[in-house]
């Protein structure tokens, strides 16, 4: 098995999942914008008896508990659009959303398998987008279906009619076909080309043949992220040695991590303007990283490009996929304990300090570190902290956290 394969999230229909996240362990169900009718129903809701065309008030009568909502159009987009975002920041930079609810990613078994259990959603891996849609097709939430290599072909056959959506065949074609007795695509596929084609039309029979004989996608594009943070520096000669490229980025990063405020970023792109075109590399930085760090990688990032061989002409450094980076207050971080801090600052402002590093390489441990103040990060003298000469009994030491300098 290859290392990297194409994984098919399958969230169809995209605004009954929407609505069941918001819900979670409740029956719910999807109105129409106009007519207040149910479009979309999860299972529990389908056991109590709500069904696809009832009203909402009918619905309601059957199922009490039912949550019924409309989501318009532009809610719908911009859900999607986040979960893309997620996809991108925590697993790959390879994502292709053909529709709503249908997402292709480059990732290996492992990542399948994060993704699935982290998120709760089926997951279908193989070679092919078109294989991959249809084992996700036949994944349950937080389990992943992987079909590659000589698995393919007993997957092809065994697939339901009602999953040959995914190559193109409608809802009257499918009622068609089940009314002739047909219940796999295994059935279909033992009718000869000339009557897939009479029955199917031409189009469909030639996707459908070639389909089988391995004529499918195998590639999946790269995602352009909505938000991205970008610095750019342009030279009157060109770059040549390692020292000059160091000292450009040197002054291209502080502007990054001015614009992070607090966030971190999944993906660092260098891109160097050459006079035979623009090279690019991208890496995952590892976070947390200060200043030098990410100088560090940037470089690291400029030498996978190979473009100061051919002299750098521009360079431009570029940070995206941004989260929100969690922070842990303690070993067990909870509302008493953050109730605790603020109390304990309520109280005496100057008990609680922090440890800010300077120079971990200096000799002197006085240049190393210096506390400053919890609350303002103003440093706080070494003075402070000796004991006051009328208190007859040690002061105890304060409270300290570590924290590094970003």
């Amino acid at each position: 098995m290859s290392s990297s394969l194409i994984a098919c999230v399958s969230l169809t229909p995209w605004a009954q999942e929407v609505v069941s996240r918001r819900h979670p362990g409740l029956p719910v169900a999807v109105l129409g914008e106009g007519s207040r009718r149910i479009e979309h129903v999860n299972d529990l809701a389908a056991e109590a008896g709500v069904a696809v065309g009832m009203r909402e008030s009918a619905a309601l009568s059957r199922c009490p508990d039912l949550h019924a909502e409309v989501l318009s159009g532009p809610v719908l987009v911009t859900a999607w659009r986040e979960f893309l975002e997620l996809l991108y920041s925590r697993f790959s930079d390879r994502i292709e959303a053909t529709q709503q609810g249908t997402v292709f990613l480059k990732l290996s078994l492992q990542g399948a398998r994060e993704l699935a259990v982290s998120l709760q959603v089926p997951v279908g891996l193989a070679d092919s987008q078109e294989v991959a849609q249809l084992a996700a097709l036949r994944a349950k939430p937080g389990e992943v279906k992987d079909i590659v290599g000589t698995a393919e072909q007993p997957l092809l056959a065994i697939t339901p009619l009602q999953h040959l959506w995914v190559l193109g065949i409608g809802a009257p074609l499918m009622e068609r076909l089940s009314f002739l007795g047909l219940r796999c695509l295994g059935d279909l596929l033992a009718w000869k080309v000339a009557q897939r084609a009479a029955f199917l039309g031409a189009p469909l029979s030639t996707r459908l043949t070639r389909l089988v004989k391995g004529e499918r996608t195998r590639t999946v594009q790269r995602w352009q992220p909505g938000e991205v943070l970008e610095v750019r520096l342009a030279f009157d000669a060109p770059l040549e040695e390692p020292g000059q490229a160091e000292a450009a980025l040197r002054d291209l990063v502080p502007g990054l991590l001015d614009g992070l405020r607090g966030r971190t970023a999944a993906y660092l792109s260098v891109h160097a303007d050459t006079l035979g075109g623009r090279l690019s590399a991208t890496r995952k930085p590892k976070w947390p990283l200060d200043g030098q760090g990410l100088i560090r990688m940037a470089l690291l990032t400029l030498s996978d490009t190979q473009a100061l061989p051919l002299g750098i002409d521009g360079l431009t450094v570029q940070l995206s996929g941004f989260s929100q980076a969690s922070r842990q207050v303690g070993l067990w971080p909870g509302v008493k304990e953050l109730d605790a801090v603020r109390d304990v600052l309520d109280r005496f402002p100057e008990a609680l300090v922090k440890v800010q590093w300077r120079d971990t390489q200096a000799y002197v441990h006085d240049a190393q570190y210096v506390w400053v103040d919890w609350l303002s990060g103003s440093e706080r003298p070494k003075t402070a902290f000796s004991v006051p000469a009328v208190v007859r009994d040690p002061m105890p030491l304060p409270f300290v956290s570590v924290e590094r300098e970003g």
